[in-house]
């Protein structure tokens, strides 16, 4: 199994050459280039330009490269998926989801190989996350929890109390499907305590990593998700013993005198994932 760290995906306006050069030296694992709520309606096209040039520039190293497109319903949302389908990122972010039929949809607005992610972010996706997470090209799942704030009416604090169980369902949706999943952004940029409280809330919650508005926050978010160095030694321990010839074949083995099963080794490498560092 070869996992990504994915603890900081920071997102980037792509009409931003300047934030795009940058980036390719920041400490995130996932890099997304935004054209659809960062920027203005007049810098849409600029957007798309620059984000297809990133992608075939690349020297992004390590980091994960994703495009958010503009919803198939807007007059961007065609023309991004079809300057996407020959320059492909590492993943295609598609907006405002409310149904699996909406995934399929963009799928076939992209090459076959180009992994989707899903924004999480209506009603209506809350109550049909288990056929959005097993989609075939779903690669992802990205709460977006200002719109759903927005379409639901919730006055969430740091603490996010009317989004407990939507968080945690659709963590347990993706965890179901095997795809990773990545907590919502943190809008107050200069609270340090406010983003430390809602980071650890998402480790938590037992997501992948979060998303993030500005480049300050990467540090925090990198070690709020940072493993124990208890756990990470335990980790390289069972993937060792699992690498063995011996067990290569073996559902469950003895380590340290404890019994281990595959799905420890899924979550072993999720730990060491987790502490690897963007080129």
């Amino acid at each position: 199994m070869n996992a990504r760290p994915r603890r900081s995906a920071l997102y980037l306006p792509a009409s931003n050459a300047k934030a795009i050069a940058k980036a390719r030296t920041l400490s995130c694992d996932v890099v997304i280039l935004d054209l659809e709520d960062a920027v203005a309606p007049d810098a849409k096209a600029l957007a798309r330009d620059l984000a297809v040039a990133a992608i075939k520039e690349g020297g992004f190293g390590a980091r994960e490269l994703v495009v958010r497109v503009n919803a198939l319903d807007t007059e961007w949302g065609a023309d991004d998926l079809a300057a996407l389908y020959a320059y492909a990122p590492d993943a295609v972010l598609v907006p405002k989801i409310m149904q699996v039929g909406d995934v399929d949809i963009y799928a076939s607005h992209l090459a076959a190989p180009t992994p989707i992610w899903a924004m999480i972010e209506t009603a209506a996706s809350l109550f049909r996350l288990d056929a959005i997470a097993g989609a075939d090209r779903i690669a992802a799942l990205v709460m977006g929890t200002n719109d759903l704030a927005k379409e639901t009416g919730a006055q969430p604090g740091p603490d996010r109390l009317p989004f407990v169980g939507a968080l945690g369902l659709a963590v347990a949706a993706a965890r179901m499907h095997g795809r990773v999943i990545l907590d919502g952004v943190y809008n107050d940029i200069d609270d340090d305590v406010g983003f430390n409280e809602q980071a650890r809330q998402a480790v938590e919650f037992g997501f992948d990593g979060k998303t993030l508005i500005h480049p300050r926050q990467i540090e925090l978010c990198n070690a709020a998700f940072l493993p124990d160095p208890a756990a990470v030694a335990w980790a390289r321990l069972v993937v060792e013993a699992f690498d063995l010839p011996e067990n290569l074949e073996r559902g469950a083995i003895r380590v340290e005198g404890k019994m281990v099963e595959r799905l420890h080794l899924h979550q072993a490498h999720r730990v060491l994932a987790a502490t690897i560092q963007p080129d």
